[in-house]
């Protein structure tokens, strides 16, 4: 519309000065007379009339070229051409810094085109050159083929999850076809909890006759991973993921049944291969800004792991009461001793800039029969079927795109775990626990190879560690 605008402005001072160059022309050809001098006189007022208007429109004409250079100087040059198809259409001009664009459709780049050094001055003037339409023909001529046919092609919908910063283990989007991730991690945790028992009985409220027991245990966790994914088809992958694990744990305590007012330290540690995990990823749907993408997915946990059931207690003959040694592990395990299943599904929904996503997990933990614990002198304490209780967690959060490189999430984790039974009874002591962590993410890309992702979680309950951070670099082949 701004170059037809252009266009029809000079035309029509082209125009106005050939009409006023030939009145005056034909005026000075008479006599003079006094008609003819009257007339000629109100022939000089037209001009100088007609000239204020024309400059009137030059000046018009100059505010609005100034208007498109300083869009052009916002938009660039090659985002209109994108939106025109990738090509730069007849008319539109030069980029941002170079010499005014042309107004004549078409001719832009013509030797004879207006405004060119080279073009007759009947051109420059607005005159049509023989055997061409006129401008005012050309124009609607545009317009229509413009109507009839697009220009360019439209972009194509976007079908695969926006990239962001992961907080969580299930990443939003997946490895492309016949791609290949391998991801080198390491997790640092850190947890602190604090038992009082009170053994005896008492007499009147707040007057305890006995013995107090007072723990404090402080456990951390060093966890390598190695895992790979690959991409079987551009909406499936697969994934597993092989830990190694080394904990250590400190608790200090005075034992009880001995009335001492010294503080003992006793320390375990443990180290090996943890539970193996494999995930198959799938996203069920394309989505928007008003509908979010859904991935759905389905990871199994093995027990590969030392168990809890294989580390040896401090127990003399036997740990049920707890009448000889302290009942605390020697070792500690790297695994959980049951295998697990645990369906989900995450979603994230654009919303430029940022993305909102989440998480929906349950996790099944399958019980085991004829358990027995191990004790100091080698002997089996027999515990019958043990059933863990199974998880139910969920997680929120938002991922904002700093620049082409950079991105940050922050979001919160939730997880609800269920009370342990043994042999079909809930055990004495195990309640329904509840651990909400806030986690804060950001990734940085180097190249479309190498990623670097790196996430930290603040346990904002007393049963949830409270500090994990996680390192992970995936490389992509």
């Amino acid at each position: 519309m701004k170059n037809t605008s252009l266009h029809g402005f000079r035309h029509a001072a082209g125009c106005s000065t050939l009409v006023l160059l030939s009145g005056l022309t034909q005026a000075q050809s008479l006599p003079d007379e006094g008609p003819t001098a009257a007339r000629l006189d109100a022939l000089k007022k037209e001009l100088a009339a007609q000239a204020a208007a024309l400059e009137s429109m030059k000046r018009a004409m100059a505010e609005q070229e100034a208007t498109i250079r300083e869009l052009r100087s916002v938009v660039g040059a090659e985002a209109l051409a994108r939106k025109r198809g990738g090509q730069r259409p007849p008319g539109t001009g030069p980029a941002p810094g170079e010499s005014a664009p042309a107004v004549a459709a078409g001719t832009s780049d013509a030797p004879n085109a207006p405004n060119s050094p080279d073009a007759p001055q009947n051109a420059q003037q607005g005159a049509p050159e023989p055997g061409s339409a006129p401008p005012q023909m050309v124009e609607p001529a545009v317009a229509q083929a413009g109507e009839q046919e697009p220009v360019g092609k439209p972009p194509q919908a976007e079908t695969r999850p926006p990239e962001i910063a992961p907080i969580t283990d299930q990443p939003g989007v997946l490895t492309a076809k016949g791609k290949v991730v391998i991801e080198p991690g390491f997790q640092y945790g850190y947890s602190s909890s604090n038992r009082v028992a009170l053994v005896g009985f008492t007499v009147i409220p707040a007057v305890l006759i006995g013995l107090i027991d007072v723990r404090e245990v402080k456990t951390t966790s060093y966890v390598g991973t190695f895992t790979m994914r690959y991409g079987l088809t551009d909406r499936m992958e697969i994934e597993a993921k092989v830990p190694y694990v080394h904990t250590s744990g400190s608790t200090i305590s005075r034992e009880v049944f001995t009335g001492t007012a010294t503080d003992n330290v006793f320390n375990s540690s443990g180290s090996g291969l943890g539970d193996v995990e494999a995930t198959l990823r799938y996203q069920l749907n394309n989505g928007n800004e008003r509908m979010p993408f859904f991935i759905g997915w389905l990871r199994y946990k093995s027990n590969t792991g030392k168990d809890p059931f294989e580390v040896v207690t401090d127990c003399v003959t036997r740990c049920v009461g707890n009448t000889t040694g302290t009942g605390l592990p020697l070792g500690l395990p790297t695994g959980t001793g049951f295998q697990a299943i645990q369906p989900g599904v995450t979603w994230l929904l654009p919303s430029d800039p940022a993305v909102f996503f989440g998480t929906f997990s349950y996790l099944h933990n399958f019980a085991r029969d004829n358990v027995s614990r191990t004790v100091l002198n080698g002997e089996k304490e027999n515990l019958g079927k043990i059933a863990p209780g199974d998880i139910f967690g969920f997680s929120l959060g938002i991922g904002l795109s700093l620049n082409e490189h950079a991105s940050f999430s922050i979001g919160y984790d939730q997880s609800i775990i269920w009370p342990i039974k043994q042999n079909g009874q809930t055990v004495p002591g195990s309640v329904r626990v509840t651990q909400g962590t806030l986690l804060v993410g950001y990734s940085y890309r180097f190249s479309p190879r190498y990623t670097l992702n790196v996430s930290v979680g603040a346990g904002l309950t007393r049963d949830t560690p409270d500090l994990q951070v996680n390192v992970r670099l995936p490389i992509t082949f």
